[in-house]
């Protein structure tokens, strides 16, 4: 007996639960992702209109990705209803390149050990990344990309960037020196076509150049009337080359100082792919009148991130965007932590700070895992004093009901139904000698998502498998129904304690 000819018997034309990953789950993004939640989403998005952090702790496969995507989601509703008033989402869920970046800045000393890495690893670090991610996006889209980079949501028209004044169209080319990491073309050139689209023009940043040149040539025609009339005495010559000196130092100290600036930015921003030379070309577009006022991130401190941060958060305020949102995911994922709990908190630790976390006009919505909740409670009163997790919107366990799990069934079955007047649910596919408490105490048994999914597609395999063509059977027997049941929580019980004791 075939799988499909079982569902088709049913109404559904697919399978809906042969897909265990949201990002790859084309039935939860296309009708469950509307449709379908969390008893406490509430809680955890918000409201758009003041953007707020949260912090979710969940099992492997509890929807933590889902629940990120419906975030998104929800924000682009939002943002299309209330386009002078939108929110700027950041996916900050990729952090392999960053790592990568941070971990080659290291001594051979600290890259060796993974946990040696990370002990390195702060908050500012992590500010880093997010304005990298936001400042790329942004210029992504005021320079009209084909394709933008996919670590930010907004709907932006390139002629917004009209709307910037000099002093911010100034703010958003250092952002862009410091923080844009686009490989898309060589920076210089994606800086100085940012710097057209912006109409920035610095003529005074060339006077050092215009002075040591004009002086130059000056005491050259001075130097060739002396010597026409024969004057042409050891001391003129020196007189001359002094004064040269003289016009070209402006220019020697901006040089210098544009140089000495790049480096410690070069040296102080350990995530990115900047080098002294492009840095230092660009910010000699400056007066150093202008960088002597402006906070770059020259030092190990948080300061002068907040303010880069307060920069772009006044840019994008201009462009129609009244916050920003940070949706954090997939911390067990990068290579350097391969699923260490421990390593998983060296990277979270730093960048629960209540300062950072309760920013005005700031979001961060953090999608952790649930084996750092062990971590949060032998905490000090240090940590909690910085932390404040009781003011972040804390979820400690990410967890569903049976009934909340059968739910997700029967949407996930009405989302595959052939007619959408008549919906299947999972009730009709089982035989009524199950009856329905036993069918959500044992959804309840299987806690997450992913573990439904599993459970009911290799249930209906298994169902399929144990009959024949002409014989078909089509309702899941209670013999069937409690050995599949068992034989998962046995493999899955096996499978869990292989985690723990890797």
């Amino acid at each position: 007996m075939k799988i499909q000819q079982f569902l088709e018997h049913h109404g559904i034309r697919r399978n809906p639960f042969a897909e265990e990953d949201a990002q790859t789950d084309v039935v939860f993004k296309e009708h469950c992702i509307a449709s379908t939640y969390h008893p406490i989403w509430d809680k955890i998005y918000g409201d758009p209109h003041e953007p707020s952090t949260s912090i979710v702790f969940g099992e492997k496969g509890s929807g933590k990705t889902a629940l990120r995507l419906q975030i998104a989601r929800h924000i682009r509703h939002h943002n299309r209803q209330h386009p002078n008033q939108q929110l700027f989402v950041i996916h900050y869920d990729d952090m392999n390149p960053f790592l990568d970046r941070f971990r080659s800045t290291l001594g051979r000393r600290h890259r060796r050990r993974a946990d040696r890495v990370l002990r390195e690893w702060k908050l500012w670090d992590h500010m880093d990344a997010i304005l990298s991610l936001g400042v790329t996006g942004l210029v992504d889209r005021l320079l009209g990309v084909r394709q933008p980079s996919g670590g930010v949501e907004a709907d932006l028209d390139p002629a917004a960037a009209d709307r910037l004044d000099r002093d911010q169209a100034r703010d958003l080319l250092l952002l862009a020196a410091c923080y844009d990491q686009s490989t898309s073309t060589t920076f210089r050139d994606r800086w100085h076509a940012l710097r057209k689209r912006l109409r920035f023009s610095n003529w005074s940043s060339y006077g050092p150049l215009a002075a040591g040149i004009s002086g130059t040539l000056l005491m050259l025609v001075l130097w060739g009337v002396v010597a026409s009339h024969g004057w042409t005495q050891g001391w003129v010559s020196l007189l001359a080359l002094l004064l040269i000196a003289i016009s070209w130092k402006p220019w020697l100290w901006q040089a210098v100082g544009a140089v000495w600036l790049a480096r410690c930015i070069r040296r102080q921003m350990r995530l990115s792919n900047r080098d002294t030379p492009t840095l230092r070309a660009v910010l000699s577009h400056f007066t150093a009148h202008e960088l002597a006022a402006q906070p770059l991130p020259t030092k190990d401190s948080t300061d002068d991130r907040y303010e880069m941060l307060m920069k772009l958060q006044a840019c994008l305020q201009t462009l129609g965007f009244r916050g920003i949102i940070v949706l954090m995911d997939r911390l067990d994922e990068p290579h350097l932590i391969n699923g260490s709990a421990e390593l998983m908190k060296a990277l979270l630790w730093p960048i629960l700070d209540n300062k950072f976390l309760k920013h005005p006009g700031f979001g961060l919505k953090i999608m952790a895992p649930i084996e750092l909740t062990r971590f949060v409670d032998r905490e000090d009163r240090e940590f909690y004093q910085r932390a404040r997790l009781d003011k972040q919107n804390m979820v400690e366990s990410f967890q569903w009901t049976g009934e909340a799990l059968y739910d997700v069934a029967s949407a996930r079955l009405a989302a595959c139904a052939m007619d959408e007047q008549t919906l299947p649910t999972l009730r009709q596919l089982i035989d009524p000698a199950v009856s329905d408490r036993r069918i959500v105490e044992a959804l309840r048994l299987l806690r997450t998502p992913r573990h439904l999914f599993k459970f009911l597609y290799r249930l209906f395999v298994q169902h399929c498998n144990s009959h024949v063509e002409g014989q078909e059977s089509w309702e899941i027997s209670a013999e069937n129904f409690e050995s599949m049941l068992a034989l998962y929580q046995r493999d899955q019980d096996a499978f869990d304690r292989g985690l723990g004791a890797g």
